[in-house]
């Protein structure tokens, strides 16, 4: 099936419960028991095991191209009980240099006081990546945050394989609409679900994916830690993805008439979208990617006193962070996503005080565009 027949039939139960279309929600967290039943496999929320759990976690998977899934109670339950999962005391993980700043506050903060090493590499470098003994994983993301930049990732896949180690890769920005990690190799897929797969500004939530033996031990390890996902929460991520190619293909759309848009204003002093034949990773993003996502960043030629005036006088999108919702968001990623890291990171990331990010909706793009346009005039 193609993606969007997959998004409303995959993982469905045909029928449902008691007839039903929809899949509902098993809200209670008491079931009976099999005898013979591992702990892991007995009906329990926290053991993500319930009904409404597996039927997200089989729709799950089969967006992701992938034998099994699950769902977490955010992004970052998904990222740091994948790190916990494959790493152990002694073990070392290689890391992309531009992550979510969450991830990057986690294993710089953490991966000492957990007995883990790490190396940071430069996804666009593949000759420069070099596994140790004791090097367990890898992680980078599709496209990063908040400089739009798409990796190696073919490489990063190769690398994996010849040296033995699992790759990981946050797909959050680009969704499986835009890529599918796993069809391209790698091990383990993870999303915050927050953003693109629930799509509404509605729910928090987390999803990995991978092979049935990788995925059973993230689980396994998830279940000791707790981090699972409220029933409700859980219904409104399996309707939301129904409508997920919908939506991104719209943002896409969006996104590429808004980044055109504003290279051609003199007020714009840069625009980061790989979708721009000028973006430094135009060229291999084009082969990897079905669309170059909703997100987008920008530096205005007034510096950071500009981008305030800029901010104030936008009307459509919301002064917010998070992204990949309906509505359109902006923000500056030093004061919110990324303000977790010193300055001194930051500014070697390139995310300086001045960049705007942007997370196009699903609005008529002639009204942005407008509005972006009586914006940049007050500048």
């Amino acid at each position: 099936m193609r993606f969007d027949t997959l998004a409303v039939h995959g993982g469905e139960r045909v029928p449902g419960p008691e007839g039903s279309v929809v899949f509902p929600i098993f809200q209670g967290t008491v079931f009976t028991s099999e005898p013979g039943e591992s702990y892991h496999d007995i009906k329990y929320h926290r053991l993500n095991s319930t009904p409404s759990q597996v039927y997200l976690h089989d729709k799950l998977a089969a967006l992701e191209g992938a034998e099994a899934a699950v769902a977490t109670s955010s992004g970052m339950a998904a990222v740091t009980t994948i790190l916990h999962t494959l790493l152990g005391a002694g073990d070392h993980l290689l890391v992309s240099d531009v992550l979510y700043g969450g991830t990057h506050d986690f294993v710089t903060a953490h991966a000492a006081r957990l007995g883990w090493e790490y190396s940071v590499i430069d996804p666009q470098a593949p000759d420069s990546w070099e596994v140790r003994q004791n090097t367990r994983a890898i992680l980078v993301e599709t496209i990063t945050n908040p400089l739009l930049r798409v990796g190696r990732l073919r490489d990063v896949v190769s690398f994996a394989r010849t040296n033995g180690i699992v790759s990981v890769i946050d797909n959050t920005f680009a969704s499986p609409v835009n890529f599918r990690p796993l069809v391209a190799g790698f091990d383990l897929v993870f999303n915050s679900a927050t953003k693109y797969l629930n799509g509404h500004s509605d729910v928090v939530a987390g999803s990995v994916a991978g092979s049935t033996a990788l995925v059973e031990k993230v689980r396994h390890t998830l279940n000791l830690y707790g981090g699972t996902l409220d029933p409700h929460a859980g219904y409104l991520l399996a309707r939301s993805l129904k409508t997920l190619g919908v939506r991104v293909r719209q943002q896409n759309a969006n996104a590429l008439a808004l980044a055109e848009f504003l290279v051609g204003s003199s007020k714009v002093g840069a625009v980061n979208y790989p979708g721009l034949p000028g973006h430094p990773d135009h060229e291999h993003a084009s082969e990897l990617l079905n669309g170059f996502g909703g997100m987008l960043s920008f530096r205005l030629a007034g510096g950071a006193e500009a981008a305030e005036v800029f901010l104030s006088a936008l009307t459509l999108p919301a002064v917010a962070p998070s992204l990949g919702g309906v509505d359109t968001l902006i923000t500056r990623p030093a004061f919110t996503s990324h303000a977790g890291m010193s300055a001194e990171d930051r500014a070697a990331a390139g995310i300086t005080d001045d960049l705007i990010r942007l997370s196009v909706g699903i609005e008529d793009v002639e009204d942005l565009i407008a509005d972006f346009a009586t914006a940049l005039d007050k500048v």
